[in-house]
């Protein structure tokens, strides 16, 4: 049975109660078009530029079609895969309608990857068009992609911004006029494909149907109160979903505003929020404590911020009342993931109460349910595994139809444990998956010791979190050398370096031990290395 059969009756439920609104993507950015021509609909700051260009939804709208048409001359059509791996630019937005406008699938990557993911990932979607950088934080991604053409034989264009001559976003995208359109893809279909970081080794690419992407911008609209009048910040990459849906895409279903900032900069961030008049953004616990640092620092106070949104890792009390006293700032708290986009959040009016302590409510049109390993449910304040099913569930696995998604009720199994309060707020107490969350950024666990297994020196390996007051965790590498072999930190990060594995996925501290805690059958024992690794970063 296929996933659409399987939710065949929650989707008629979803139209009829108006969670599922039956549009494209690029549908959103002709309403905005219509409604307001002249308003400007992206401010683009660059860490390396003094000047942020200013662009109108009429701007937005004429380069996404002369992006779209160029698409299409290049051999993209529908369905067709086009990668992009660009950081907070107008270019990645202007690329994103133009797949949308004929049908092509938008399939955003993350700056910080490397040759190994991006190959796989590549060939894996048997992508036709590769965006990059010229350079972006000194790092050479026009060479990096070329060096890659070898091992990519269904990539036809690689197409860099900043770049020079034929093969550049400029010449080749945006410098003809653009042509007649023809049909995109309808609301069901899959519009965008998202890889999340995994606990296989593998990388799941994530399928997104516009409606289920503006089923999104629709609950957090309601939720925050948000209108065309808002400002919203996008400092979280726009190659993970909450720069790409709960900031991008939000602001365009609004007719709002959004203020792009390429590198995360505190002061430089405060200084846009002041200057433009930002009313809300979302991103991760260590820009809330960022933004804090540089207005005490002296920054400007960005006095029109009134909302944040704040996933990826429990928020520290002391954090969301400092927001409150020294910003006058109401953070909420959201629990999400690519799969599920945003499951619960806690509202505005309740955030002082229920941010530090829980993980939200129940978005509208998202469902959530706890169970035990039967899959009975359990009481409140019991832990269980989370189940979770609704409007802005993702459709499937690419590729992958031997992955298991949804139950014949339509449920997903989230990998996380929570439980529920008594006013029906949940809060994650733990994770089945085998992940360690560094900055919101999701680590592959298990591809990392894979990689550490094949180091001649190492006989056995178990990475694991260790608690961080900025990041919420870092990784630690407990090692068990072979004999007559020694390790060290710089040795491993040294090896994962020539793997040509992210920066950010580093382990961040190695201890060498004589054996790992295992239990009888053999398995390791990770929550033991956990307590360990917390008592070495209590006692930094």
């Amino acid at each position: 049975m296929t996933v659409a059969a399987k939710r065949g009756a929650p989707h008629v439920r979803f139209r009829e109660t108006g969670y599922w609104l039956d549009k494209t993507v690029d549908q959103l950015l002709t309403e905005a078009v219509a409604k307001a021509p002249d308003k400007v609909a992206i401010v683009a700051d660059r860490a390396d530029r003094e000047q942020a260009p200013r662009f109108t939804y009429r701007d937005l709208e004429r380069l996404a079609d002369r992006a779209a048409s160029s698409l299409l001359r290049l051999g993209v059509g529908r369905r067709d895969i086009v990668t992009v791996q660009l950081p907070n630019w107008w270019e990645f937005v202007v690329t994103a309608f133009a797949c949308s406008k004929i049908g092509a699938v938008m399939n955003p990557v993350m700056p910080i990857l490397r040759e190994r993911e991006l190959v796989y990932i590549l060939n894996f979607c048997q992508a036709k068009v590769f965006i990059v950088p010229k350079t972006y934080r000194g790092f050479d991604y026009a060479a990096m992609a070329q060096g890659m053409r070898g091992d990519l034989p269904n990539l036809k264009h690689v197409i860099v911004v900043d770049g020079e001559g034929e093969g550049s976003f400029e010449r080749t995208l945006l410098a003809s006029e653009a042509g007649q359109l023809p049909s995109g893809l309808g609301p069901d279909d899959v519009t965008v494909l998202m890889f999340t970081s995994g606990t296989t080794g593998e990388p799941k690419g994530v399928m997104h149907t516009s409606n289920s992407l503006i089923a999104c911008c629709k609950a957090l609209s309601g939720r925050f109160g948000l209108d065309s009048s808002d400002v919203l910040l996008v400092a979280s990459p726009v190659g993970h979903m909450t720069g790409y849906a709960a900031i991008v895409l939000l602001s365009v279903y609004l007719g709002g505003t959004m203020i792009l900032q390429d590198v995360w900069e505190a002061k430089r961030g405060v200084g846009l929020m002041a200057r433009e008049g930002v009313t809300y953004t979302a991103a991760s616990t260590p820009f809330l404590g960022d933004i804090c640092e540089a207005v005490k620092a002296g920054a400007p106070h960005p006095q029109s911020l009134r909302s944040f949104l704040c996933g990826g890792a429990p928020i520290p009390s002391v954090l969301i009342e400092r927001a409150a006293n020294e910003l006058g700032l109401k953070v909420c708290s959201l629990w999400g993931m690519t799969e599920v986009l945003s499951g619960t959040l806690t509202e505005p009016s309740r955030a002082a109460e229920k941010s530090a302590s829980t993980d939200g409510r129940p978005q509208d049109g998202m469902e959530v349910r706890i169970v035990d390993l039967e899959g009975r449910p359990v009481p409140t304040g019991q832990s269980g595994r989370l189940l979770v099913r609704g409007a802005q569930m993702f459709k499937g696995y690419y590729k992958r139809p031997e992955l298991q998604t949804f139950d014949s009720e339509g449920w997903f199994d989230s990998g996380d444990l929570a439980y529920r309060d008594d006013d029906g707020y949940i809060r994650i107490s733990g994770r089945v998956k085998d992940i360690l969350i560094r900055g919101g950024e999701n680590v592959p666990v298990v591809e990392i010791e894979n990689l550490l297994y094949k180091h001649p020196a190492v006989a056995a390996v178990a990475v694991v979190g260790f608690p961080d007051a900025r990041l919420g965790e870092r990784g630690c590498a407990f090692i068990v050398p072979r004999p007559g072999s020694s390790i060290d930190l710089a040795t491993v990060q040294a090896y994962l370096r020539e793997a040509r594995m992210a920066k950010q996925f580093w382990p961040e501290r190695v201890e060498v031990v004589g054996e790992l805690p295992r239990t009888a059958s053999g398995k390791i024992q990770k929550f033991k290395l956990k307590e360990v690794a917390a008592a070495f970063a209590e006692a930094k």
